[in-house]
């Protein structure tokens, strides 16, 4: 997990984000990393900067391919949980985010594609 936080972290300052959002930016991406290789044996995680009118942001997009999700509603809620945590990895890094997308299907692994902007830019 140091080597995805390290990364996201160098990404971040890259985009010119603050500290405080540079601190969202890298705790969403540890919970989503952390979700993919407890919950499907490990998976990928994309880095990509992307431009919008006036503004830059930072997309997230963590891959496995473990057992998927059955019900994205409920693991989106806050205390629900499938292992010994609080329940609020999922949920929380959705919260740390500006846009949030869950792509998964029993049997067939998770997408998750996580994208803050930019205010200062």
């Amino acid at each position: 997990m140091l080597v995805v936080r390290h990364a996201v972290r160098a990404a971040t300052q890259r985009a010119g984000f603050g500290l405080v959002d540079q601190t969202r930016i890298v705790t969403a991406a540890s919970e989503l990393a952390r979700n993919a290789y407890v919950h499907g044996g490990g998976g990928t995680l994309a880095i990509e900067h992307v431009r919008r009118t006036g503004q830059r942001g930072l997309r997230l997009s963590v891959t496995d391919q473990g057992p998927g999700i059955a019900d994205v509603d409920r693991a989106l809620t806050d205390g629900y949980t499938t292992g010994a945590g609080l329940g609020h990895g999922l949920g929380g890094a959705r919260r740390l985010m500006d846009e949030f997308q869950v792509d998964t299907a029993p049997g067939q692994g998770t997408v998750v594609v996580a994208l803050r902007w930019n205010a200062r830019t």
